[in-house]
């Protein structure tokens, strides 16, 4: 087995897959999700899941990319196959929350250290120039705007937000009041060690430092977390859309 890119998407089919994961990364480590979140991937594919990872490069119009990367993952979906799980990273959790079928072509949604922050917090550059130059700019839907389009338009009932403890950009706490206010939701918190980039180091270090640099810890991290996804994705009282 191995990744093998098709367009935008990194593919890895293991042998008889027990089911599909649509995966969304954040921020630039999306530009290469087969290598900045490979441990973590590749975890999920020892346990006979199929990967569909989304390669992008961040930009200001979210809805626009969440769009993109639906009919991505669409075209490429087998239409026989049961639905897929949809598993997000920081801003890739807003991106799946924002795809334009509202969540109907899912069985769930993971979303790990979901962020919704402006683009002056996410980018401070941008903060300071657009002082200088006397403009302003912001994503689109801004922070304010995504959480009433998922509190109006987002039907999946089942998701599982993923805080990491010392993680000081997670807004999962947000994100759950939001989702909790529907009618038959769901939606529940996994609270981990770890911070904003446990999802992504391993592989990433892997990638640039070479075997050694990749701490056996942290891979088992990394193994646990795909347990419990997988172990909350086909739990008996998992109720699928």
């Amino acid at each position: 087995m191995s990744w093998r890119q098709r367009g935008s998407l990194w593919c890895w089919t293991p042998p008889q897959p027990r089911g599909l994961i649509e995966f969304i990364g954040g921020s630039y480590l999306a530009a290469t999700p087969q290598i900045s979140y490979r441990r973590l991937l590749e975890a999920l594919a020892r346990r006979g899941m199929a990967i569909h990872a989304w390669s992008y490069v961040p930009g200001f119009d979210h809805q626009a990319q969440a769009n993109d990367a639906w009919r991505s993952f669409r075209q490429r979906r087998d239409p026989d196959q049961p639905p897929p799980l949809r598993l997000g990273h920081s801003l890739g959790c807003k991106l799946h929350l924002l795809a334009p079928d509202n969540g109907r072509g899912c069985s769930a949604l993971a979303a790990m250290s979901f962020n919704n922050f402006s683009a002056e917090r996410s980018v401070p550059l941008l903060a300071e120039l657009g002082g200088a130059l006397g403009v302003t700019s912001e994503f689109s839907p801004s922070p304010e705007e995504t959480l009433r389009l998922i509190a109006k338009n987002y039907r999946q009932a089942n998701n599982l937000l993923v805080r990491f403890k010392s993680d000081q950009l997670d807004q999962s706490p947000r994100l759950l009041q939001v989702l909790q206010n529907r009618s038959q939701d769901r939606s529940r918190l996994l609270e981990r060690a770890g911070d904003h980039l446990t999802p992504a180091s391993a592989g990433l270090r892997q990638n640039l430092l070479g075997g050694w640099a990749d701490d056996p810890a942290r891979q088992r991290e990394l193994d646990q977390l795909a347990n419990q996804l997988l172990q909350w994705w086909t739990s008996p009282d998992q109720t699928r859309s």
